[in-house]
């Protein structure tokens, strides 16, 4: 029963609740990840309208080496979201159970690499801090283009800013009076269902950022270690579905 949850949730036959299932896991671990972020380098790297601004102050101000880290997150948050899209066009040519399970195993490593770098970094100090910025900002990358892509762009996990946005709209509607008879104008309303979504989507982030924020004080950057299990957890099950069909074809061939 597990397994086919599993199998449902990240498999490449998709659905509308395995698509909002999947969105309120990673959207908790963008937000754990992102308390793990400021633990290690004081900002934010989930979202990038903070880097971005943050990168045009300190044009203004001439702190070049705060530019380039922020230039640096910025581009590998790109490169995430560019090497997502790679790795499911590829699983989608070989007709792969795993094509949205790869990015999330990729994440998955990231994590404990970020554990590592955060481990160094309250040895070391600063010289950390761009590597471990890149780090977090790829890790972010892959993980919105994996649930923009399963959902056609309707959910989004590293960031709440468009969220809280829809969920403002979803709740005008539903205080909104329909006065005027429906033959003059369509009625307003509310997607119950979308709304219950969003608030969801909100607040497994919100929860995320409190687990995590209390683990990475307690454990330090060990907590990395079962975000990364949560990870390879949601993309094990498809990725077996593909071993097992490589070894398949494997012993087939040999026995021909």
């Amino acid at each position: 029963m597990l397994f086919e949850y599993a199998r449902r949730l990240i498999g490449r036959e998709r659905t509308p609740d395995a698509n909002r299932h999947l969105g309120i896991a990673l959207a908790f671990v963008a937000g754990a990840t992102n308390a793990g972020a400021f633990l290690a380098v004081r900002q934010y790297t989930s979202h990038m309208t903070g880097l971005v601004s943050s990168m045009a102050d300190d044009i203004v101000l001439g702190n070049i080496p705060l530019v380039l880290s922020a230039l640096g997150g910025l581009v590998s948050f790109i490169l995430g979201a560019a090497t997502t899209a790679v790795l499911v066009n590829l699983a989608r040519r070989h007709s792969l159970h795993s094509q949205y399970a790869l990015p999330l195993l990729l994440e998955a490593l990231w994590m404990l690499m970020f554990g590592l770098m955060g481990s160094q970094l309250a040895e070391i100090g600063e010289d950390f801090v761009p590597a471990t910025v890149v780090v977090l900002c790829f890790m972010m990358g892959l993980q919105n283009a994996v649930i923009t892509k399963i959902s056609n762009s309707e959910i989004r996990t590293t960031h709440v800013t468009g969220m809280v946005t829809d969920i403002g709209i979803e709740l005008g509607k539903l205080f909104y009076w329909n006065r005027m008879p429906e033959s003059v104008s369509p009625p307003v309303r509310v997607n119950l269902r979308r709304l219950g979504t969003l608030s969801a989507l909100v607040g497994a982030f919100f929860l995320g950022g409190l687990i995590g924020a209390m683990g990475f004080k307690h454990l330090g950057y060990a907590m990395t270690l079962p975000l990364a299990l949560l990870l390879a957890s949601l993309a094990l099950v498809p990725a077996a579905d593909d071993m097992r069909a490589l070894l398949g074809k494997s012993t087939q061939g040999t026995r021909t």
